[in-house]
């Protein structure tokens, strides 16, 4: 039985709980094999093949195959395991966020640097509901 979220619904937002890790366990085991030198060779040179061998969803593989971060992270990648998959590619940490944000690397940081992303529009979905 899940327990109740109060960050349930925050747009755009997954929190990376219990639930998440369970979810992305066989995905996050894969990202944190790529620590390894000769296991980032073998997933250079043939990404499916690898992939098979981890017990991941067809979703997960595809998500790897295509670098879709920010979908990854939906099936219950963590962020910083996920980072390994782009140190792969020679992705800097700005570079593999900036694939999920509206910003290239140097808008990303330069956002970063200014204070981060404006508070505007960051509500609850029932906060923006009681607006109305």
């Amino acid at each position: 039985m899940a327990l109740d979220k109060p960050y349930g619904d925050v747009p755009g937002t997954t929190i990376f709980d219990a639930d998440q890790a369970r979810k992305g366990y066989g995905l996050n085991q894969f990202c944190m094999s790529l620590m390894k030198a000769e296991n980032r060779d073998r997933f250079r040179a043939d990404e499916r093949a690898y992939l098979d061998e981890w017990a991941m969803t067809e979703e997960q593989k595809q998500g790897v195959i295509d670098r879709d971060f920010n979908g990854l992270i939906a099936t219950g990648g963590n962020v910083y395991f996920l980072a390994k998959i782009g140190a792969t590619d020679g992705m800097s940490f700005v570079q593999i966020v900036a694939t999920m944000t509206e910003n290239d690397a140097e808008g990303h940081a330069a956002m970063m640097a200014a204070g981060g992303r404006p508070i505007d529009g960051n509500r609850y979905t029932h906060e923006w509901e009681s607006r109305a």
